[in-house]
């Protein structure tokens, strides 16, 4: 009796955790996307974000997809081959965020805010080559505004022009 117990009881763990594991990570990240810090000069001075690059057509497709936690001071910077009018959506995007469109020269164009799972486009107003999205409200509570200017912080701790941002592989259009 006692062997028919315990197997009956190594097969109900096994079970669950089978079931456990099949369980999706509503916050897991799809792709592993490097992480770079960037520098937003404001009237009042800078501020730093750290950013996931999503440089591929795939990254960018899926961006924030699936995440309910995007801490403050953290975002994802979707780098584009040349300036086009870019538009954004939030389908399946639970957690709300803002958008900032920044041109070839790192200048911000526009600041918009975007509602969680809304198909509804949100479009630049002019050809950028950047999309910097953060959770919802970060850019005002940072008093980060249309044309401030995005650079990317070096290891050399020196500020650079977003345009020479070193991405891993090619940028797709």
């Amino acid at each position: 009796m006692r062997p028919r117990l315990s197997f009956s009881i190594l097969l109900a763990l096994l079970l669950i955790s089978a079931s456990l594991a099949s369980c999706k990570d509503k916050n897991q990240r799809k792709f592993n996307l490097p992480v770079q810090e960037l520098v937003i000069t404001t009237k009042s001075g800078d501020v730093s974000v750290k950013a996931e690059l999503a440089v591929k057509a795939e990254e960018r497709n899926y961006g924030f997809m699936n995440r309910t936690d995007i801490p403050d001071g953290t975002g994802m910077l979707f780098v584009f081959e040349k300036d086009r009018m870019l538009t954004f959506w939030m389908k399946n995007t639970p957690h709300p965020l803002s958008i900032a469109y920044i041109d070839s020269s790192g200048i911000i164009a526009d600041i918009l805010d975007m509602t969680p799972f809304s198909e509804a486009s949100v479009p630049s107003s002019r050809h950028v080559r950047y999309a910097l999205e953060v959770p919802q409200g970060w850019f005002k509570a940072n008093g980060i505004s249309t044309g401030d200017t995005v650079q990317w912080k070096g290891n050399d701790s020196a500020k650079h022009e977003l345009r020479t941002l070193p991405v891993r592989g090619e940028v797709e259009s």
